[in-house]
């Protein structure tokens, strides 16, 4: 596996790994028909919005790391009682 593709599934790095892999698995049922899975590819969308504004946020007030770790976004998506996405 190359650097790129552990960097995308590694769940520390990317936050939306699970939306990610929701949208594959829908082209791979629909035999890569994009339009059957448009909601999937919104729902990501709106996640990786959703956490590059949180990675903007952290960035502006100095908190490293800027993106916070799977456990640390766990943390703050229970806090406000589930994805907001």
């Amino acid at each position: 596996m190359d650097k790129a593709s552990r960097k995308v599934s590694n769940q520390d790095i990317n936050p939306c790994l699970e939306e990610s892999d929701a949208s594959h698995k829908c082209l791979d049922a629909y035999n890569y028909d994009r339009s059957m899975c448009s909601a999937y590819f919104q729902r990501y969308k709106n996640c990786r919005k959703y956490w590059h504004n949180i990675m903007v946020q952290r960035r502006r007030d100095g908190v490293k790391p800027e993106m916070p770790t799977a456990s640390e976004r766990l943390e703050m998506l229970n806090a406000i009682g589930g994805k907001p996405y």
